[in-house]
């Protein structure tokens, strides 16, 4: 499927302030950083109106706080939003969706997310949608379900709420796994148990991509 010339218009669509305030509030590193994100966050607003049928999620929250930058700058971001889209776009397709204007729409799954992006944009789903490569000492992260944590002399296995084992690391990680079970909001860097930053950012890489946690945004 081919995209028609409205929505090519807006992924080509210039924000500069966006990109300056992404770097302002230390979202990115660079200018050159903030305006893939930008980008990104465009992708997500022409894809949802491209696929009227199927609500999607944001599933990233690096994206997701470059289309919380350009939310901030009402009137860039409303006149966007009618000139290519023809309406005001909400924050939360999920949320917000009308299910009386789209009586088949129904909520995709990630899955069904990478699906139609390749075939939108003719390209996998880059790295920068899956949160696990952005996993520094200094984020903060967010559980929302309930986790149960297993453990032996030698390892200890992370169980979600449907019962299935979703990691299993060494026992030096018990500490680490009880206080994530415990906490539903923290920062990577206060994770207790003696663990370096780099043992921290890659235990939680891994429960990132189990989907048991998620960046806060």
């Amino acid at each position: 499927m081919t995209l028609d010339a409205r929505l090519h218009q807006a992924l080509a669509y210039p924000a500069p302030f966006v990109i300056e305030r992404l770097v302002k509030d230390r979202v990115a590193d660079t200018a050159e950083a903030a305006e893939l994100l930008f980008t990104e966050a465009k992708k997500y607003l022409v894809l949802c109106e491209a696929t009227p049928e199927m609500s999607f999620g944001m599933p990233s929250a690096m994206v997701d706080q470059a289309w919380h930058a350009f939310i901030l700058f009402t009137t860039e971001y409303t006149d966007f939003g009618h000139r290519f889209f023809g309406r005001y776009v909400h924050h939360s397709p999920v949320v917000d969706y009308d299910p009386a204007a789209q009586p088949q729409s129904n909520i995709g799954s990630f899955n069904d997310f990478q699906g139609r992006y390749q075939e939108l944009f003719g390209e996998p789903l880059p790295a920068i949608w899956y949160d696990d490569t952005s996993v520094t000492p200094s984020r903060r992260v967010l559980r929302e379900d309930f986790l149960h944590i297993d453990a032996d002399d030698e390892t200890v296995a992370v169980i979600d709420d449907s019962g299935e084992t979703v990691l299993q690391v060494n026992s030096l990680a018990r500490e680490a796994l009880d206080f994530i079970a415990g906490t539903g909001d923290f920062y990577v860097r206060e994770l207790p148990g003696g663990l370096t930053d780099e043992e921290k950012v890659g235990l939680i890489e891994a429960l990132v991509r189990s989907r048991v946690l998620r960046l806060a945004p």
